[in-house]
């Protein structure tokens, strides 16, 4: 006879909330390998044990996000921290409140998946680590979106992340300036994270890869040494940008009319279609904003632009 799964530890709350902020993939030229967790918008996911052993997804959180936990990022996510720790024969209902527009570029999937496996891991006392965390939301993540651990790691740590290496999986939470103001604007189209990456070249002349490695080195010193300048310079990205600008109307005008505003630089949030631009301050990021979306207007383009701030706490979890 098989030994019965253990118990839940008696303290286990019977009901948890977990918020994972939003984040910008890539951060320019680090395609795969940066990510940063924005203040503002993000996505929070209420898990309770229920009966009957099966994760149950109560509210998907919008219309077009399916039931089905064999495809829900937060309910993948919780099937994967119920396996690791040991107790797959719970049941758990999710619902989750989506704050991140669906195929975004904001890191929407990542954030749900890191805020299921936050709530779920929360309702056994929290065994797992935010290591152990960001390998199950990722494993949800990769489901849905592909293996890229450039949102899942920065939502679950916060600030600026590198991925060293996705085989081991080594991620590496780096300073970065509290003072930096960024604008978020997401013209209304959606680019799945697939078409996004369909687009990427198969071949990349030499010329490039260095130039991109480069750039990652200046945006990560300029991170740690609190050069934001230095940062918006290194938003060169030749490679993927190029690639997707032709994907996303409107985009090389909102850069243009961001620089043309006083941006450090500016680049694609993750795959698309958020376009993303650094500012020193608020009064230059207030203007940022304001030329991004005309730009984009004048493409026929209704946008959404906000002024964000690095996130530096990430997965936040709560319990009643």
């Amino acid at each position: 006879m098989a030994n019965p799964e253990p118990a839940p530890p008696v303290s286990a709350p019977r009901r948890t909330e977990a918020y994972a902020p939003g984040s910008i993939g890539n951060v320019g030229p680090g395609l795969d390998i940066l990510g940063l967790a924005v203040t503002g918008a993000g996505d929070t996911v209420v898990a309770e044990r229920i009966e009957g052993g099966h994760i149950v997804v109560i509210d998907p959180g919008h219309p077009e996000l399916p039931n089905d936990p064999t495809r829900h990022a937060s309910a993948l996510a919780a099937a994967a921290v119920l396996r690791r720790i040991g107790q797959a024969s719970v049941g758990i209902g999710l619902r989750l409140r989506k704050g991140l527009p669906l195929s975004g570029g904001q890191g929407g999937s990542a954030a749900s998946a890191v805020a299921g496996a936050g709530a779920v891991n929360a309702l056994f006392d929290s065994p797992l680590t935010p290591m152990e965390l960001i390998e199950v939301a990722l494993e949800a993540e990769s489901a849905v979106a592909g293996r890229h651990a450039d949102n899942v790691a920065p939502s679950v740590l916060g600030g600026l992340v590198l991925i060293r290496s996705m085989d081991p999986l080594e991620v590496i939470r780096l300073p970065i300036p509290e003072a930096l103001y960024l604008v978020l604007a997401h013209p209304h189209m959606e680019l799945r994270t697939a078409e996004g990456r369909a687009a990427l070249p198969t071949q990349v002349p030499m010329a490039i890869v260095l130039h991109q490695a480069a750039q990652v080195a200046a945006l990560v010193a300029g991170a740690v040494t609190g050069d934001v300048r230095l940062m918006g310079r290194a938003l060169d990205d030749r490679l993927a940008e190029p690639a997707r600008t032709p994907l996303l109307p409107g985009f090389a005008a909102a850069k243009a009319a961001a620089l043309r505003a006083g941006a450090l630089g500016c680049s694609i949030s993750g795959s698309g279609p958020t376009a993303f631009a650094l500012a020193e301050d608020r009064a230059t990021a207030e203007r940022i904003a304001g030329a991004m979306a005309a730009a984009y207007a004048a493409h026929g383009l209704a946008s959404d632009t906000r002024i964000a701030q690095p996130d530096l706490h990430g997965l936040r979890v709560s319990t009643a």
